[in-house]
């Protein structure tokens, strides 16, 4: 049986401990910080910001750019912890852990983890029984998935496609019959040629929104067809932080076609051909006479 491990946040609700009883062990926290307006930044992240003992952040110039935002004094040791070198930084910052300090781990916007640094520093701390917590707070994805009009209950995130536009058509064909909305990154410079490779993928018709600079001064969201977006960004080669959500594929209803032989094996069986076409028919929702009339030219060859 592991060993149960409580949050505390002091006396008056700060400080980012972990109590599992009586030994405290500070966490490794993933702190999400703003995608753009430097105001969604949380009052637990100012906290975190000025009382972590240590600050990995994906790049040191933003993060001293966001606590002067902020208006917040990092007095912790700031370290850069990137895709180049979080592999090489997981024991330092571990070791700090295990000495009873806390670190903090920040990307340049949003949630460390989803589609930047972070997941080998997690994945070590839980493998070294470490504790890890998050301070949740603005999403690009969620925001983006939210304002889109598209379907929200149920969503997938795509991260980036690939760069090479075989591997990318490749990726959108195995996506093509996806049924939950589409959630993806991508960057200004490919926009256009991406929403003209889902286009084919996917259909001109398919709904999707460009959201582009959220929560920034010159937020925009786009809602149309994949092909008359795909008309918009290669005419207005828009600019800055780029998230696509793309609806669902729509159920394909069956073909008579294609039910004709499951009809006509049940009938061969010994059924009733007008009780199996009924059933069939109630089943997949195509018209019974259609079914029945189907099978009957079948079976009259």
């Amino acid at each position: 049986m592991g060993t149960e491990i409580g949050y505390s946040h002091g006396p008056q609700g700060k400080g980012f401990a972990l109590c599992p009883y009586a030994d405290h062990v500070s966490p490794v926290v993933l702190a999400a910080t703003p995608i753009g307006n430097a105001q969604d930044a949380s009052p637990r992240l100012r906290e975190l910001l000025e009382q972590a003992d240590v600050v990995a952040a994906e790049d040191t110039r933003r993060l001293a750019d966001l606590a002067r935002r902020l208006g917040v004094r990092v007095a912790g040791r700031v370290v850069s912890h990137h895709e180049h070198n979080e592999a090489g930084r997981v024991d330092e910052l571990l070791d700090v852990v295990r000495a009873g300090g806390t670190v903090a781990v920040v990307s340049d916007a949003g949630m460390p983890t989803v589609s930047d640094p972070g997941l080998v520093l997690v994945r070590a701390a839980v493998d070294a029984g470490l504790p890890v917590t998050a301070l949740p707070g603005p999403s690009a994805v969620l925001t983006a998935l939210a304002v889109s009009g598209l379907a929200t209950d149920r969503f997938c995130f795509e991260g980036f496609v690939p760069r090479r536009p075989a591997a990318r058509d490749a990726v959108l064909a195995a996506l093509a019959d996806e049924r939950r909305t589409l959630v993806l990154f991508e960057a200004p410079h490919r926009l256009a040629a991406t929403l003209e490779a889902m286009a084919a993928a996917f259909g001109p018709d398919r709904p999707a929104a460009v959201c582009r600079e959220l929560t920034k001064t010159y937020e925009e969201v786009r809602r149309g067809p994949l092909a008359d977006l795909a008309g918009w960004a290669g005419q207005a080669e828009p600019r800055g932080e780029i998230v696509v959500v793309v609806g669902g594929a729509p159920a394909h209803a069956p073909r008579v076609a294609d039910l004709v032989g499951e009809v006509l094996a049940r009938a061969d069986a010994g059924e009733r051909l007008k009780d199996v076409v009924a059933e069939v028919a109630e089943a997949t929702g195509v018209a019974k006479r259609d079914l029945y009339a189907a099978a009957l030219a079948v079976r009259g060859r």
